[in-house]
């Protein structure tokens, strides 16, 4: 009976080549035990504890050139983070979610900029979500299915460039998603002006497939002739436009 082959050992040198070959020349997966002789699990399990320790990319981070540092932040023991770890600032981290294009994936990278050994992204997220479940009330909103669609313009534009002239203009993204599914549609438009408004809701709906029973904005002038807290009064063309549509 023919003996098995025994598995290669693998290196550090390996895992190195590894992630430069995952990160930097950005050869698929499937293709790197190809590469360099070694089994598929064996580079999933170390691409896995690159991203888990924050180390996914090339080059790695200063200080990480010797080989017993970087063996040490990818095989840490698994499971709960030591209890000495550097506890990030969850209130200014909060605070700063508020923020425009600010995300929690950012203020990672930022944490473990300063603190190399704190939590890998997995623990910070559920740690984040511990601390808000602690100082936030929550409320359970139900909605039935097909009942309501919410849409507004996003507070960012993007820039399109005219390729004839060069000239950059800032498009409006109009933003409509299904209150119960959640399901999202966006359009860029140069205004938000009522044309364009009408248009990107028509659109919504064909990508929907359907018409909401309420179509919920906010105060748009678009939509909103008089913003009043109890009967706002409704545009005239956007209430024909629902009239049409059969939705309030």
């Amino acid at each position: 009976m023919p003996r098995r082959k025994q598995a290669r050992h693998t290196s550090v040198k390996d895992i190195r080549s590894i992630l430069r070959l995952t990160f930097e020349q950005e050869l698929p997966v499937r293709a790197v035990p190809e590469r360099l002789k070694i089994s598929k699990t064996s580079v999933s399990t170390y691409l896995l504890r690159a991203r888990e320790a924050g180390h996914a990319v090339w080059p790695l981070p200063v200080g990480l050139d010797d080989d017993e540092v970087l063996e040490r932040r990818l095989f840490r023991r698994m499971g709960r983070p030591p209890r000495d770890i550097d506890e990030p600032d969850w209130p200014k981290m909060a605070s700063e979610l508020k923020r425009k294009g600010v995300t929690l994936n950012l203020l990672w990278h930022e944490y473990r900029e300063t603190h190399p050994d704190g939590y890998g992204y997995t623990w910070f997220c559920g740690r984040f979500a511990e601390f808000e479940s602690r100082v936030k009330p929550t409320y359970r909103s139900r909605h039935v299915a097909g009942v309501a669609m919410e849409c507004d313009y996003a507070g960012h534009t993007i820039p399109v460039i005219d390729p004839s002239t060069g000239e950059i203009r800032a498009a409006q993204i109009y933003v409509a998603a299904l209150s119960a599914s959640q399901l999202t549609f966006s359009y860029a438009s140069f205004s938000q002006k009522l044309p364009d408004w009408i248009e990107a809701n028509q659109r919504a709906f064909s990508y929907f497939g359907g018409v909401t029973k309420t179509t919920i904005c906010d105060n748009l002038r678009s939509a909103v002739a008089k913003a009043l807290w109890f009967e706002p009064t409704i545009n005239a063309t956007f209430a024909a436009f629902a009239e049409h549509y059969d939705t309030t």
